[in-house]
């Protein structure tokens, strides 16, 4: 039986494989043809020509005091296994995986960063991949705030816009804020886990507790009050920079006719990038990030021509910032 179920079950990884490999660049075509099927190419061109480039300058020097943003919040999520940790000693690692996420497929780069840079960080890998799940919830629960904050203001009704609707959108940040806070009440059921396994493979079972010990002591460091309003703060000031990143780009289009448009487009783009894509959320980000500015009152053309500007200026300098430094 054995013989006959490893050949069924690497041919299955296989196509698993092979499946996500092909989703992905389906669904970008897909999307870029769908941003791109109803539009004048001669207009889509002209509105990219105009852009001004002191806006995008200045968009460039915004979107690096967001990523220094980021890196003192990780510092301060590590500095309970290694007070020492400065700001500096972060921030090329981070820079480095989001250079691998932006062009390597799954999300490789966060598993660089939670493998490779322990040794010179002096932190263990339990840590490590705690402090990227709280990042996910941070970042997440900063994306809905500012997509509840952009609704409100433009008067939209999320339902229509992204398929859930406010009271949905609110439940999702309470939740959020919930397992920020109160990460312990997973505890007992963590170390149950543990002995249950323990019983059947004592020695993983042992290794296995002692994990979810680093694991707990990193999440109750991070959720303490002081440190938790802090990396809420550090969240809020990083999206807030985004935010301007994206509305500086709008300003540098002439023929942006909405240009606070650019605080809606943020969020939403944001959230297309859960969909399956290429490295980089080539097509599903264009996209949706066009759709949102449309939504206000701008030409197809310059929405477009908006998205790919800003999807290159979130791209190409971390890209290059963070391949050079791995």
């Amino acid at each position: 039986p054995e013989d006959v179920a490893q050949p069924g079950s690497k041919h299955n990884q296989h196509m698993n494989r092979i499946f996500r490999i092909i989703i992905g660049p389906g669904l970008a075509i897909f999307f870029i043809w769908l941003a791109l099927k109803d539009i004048n190419t001669r207009e889509l061109i002209e509105s990219i020509h105009q852009t001004e480039i002191s806006y995008i300058v200045i968009a460039i020097f915004v979107f690096f005091a967001g990523y220094s943003c980021r890196i003192e919040r990780w510092r301060l999520m590590l500095i309970n296994e290694n007070t020492k940790l400065n700001w500096k000693e972060c921030a090329g690692p981070l820079m480095a995986s989001v250079a691998a996420n932006n062009v390597l497929p799954f999300r490789a780069g966060d598993i660089f960063r939670a493998i490779k840079f322990n040794k010179q960080l002096r932190i263990s890998a339990a840590t490590s991949i705690t402090t990227l799940f709280v990042e996910r919830l941070l970042d997440l629960l900063m994306v809905v705030l500012f997509l509840g904050i952009a609704l409100a203001y433009f008067g939209m009704d999320s339902s229509r816009l992204i398929g859930i609707g406010g009271s949905a959108l609110l439940s999702g940040g309470a939740i959020i804020l919930f397992l920020l806070i109160f990460p312990s009440i997973f505890k007992p059921f963590a170390h149950w886990l543990s002995k249950v396994i323990s019983k059947a493979f004592p020695k993983f079972g042992q290794k296995l507790d002692a994990e979810f010990t680093k694991i707990f002591t990193a999440l109750e460091h991070t959720s303490k009050g002081s440190t938790m309003i802090k990396l809420i703060c550090w969240s809020f000031a990083a999206w807030l920079s985004e935010g301007l990143v994206f509305w500086f780009i709008a300003l540098s289009i002439p023929t942006i006719s909405y240009d606070l448009a650019a605080w809606l487009a943020l969020p939403v783009g944001t959230l297309a990038t859960i969909i399956p894509s290429t490295p980089g959320y080539v097509g599903t980000f264009d996209y949706f990030t066009s759709q949102a500015m449309i939504a206000l009152g701008n030409r197809e053309e310059s929405s477009i021509a908006f998205a790919f500007i800003v999807h290159a200026v979130l791209w190409l300098p971390p890209t290059v910032v963070g391949g050079l430094y791995f």
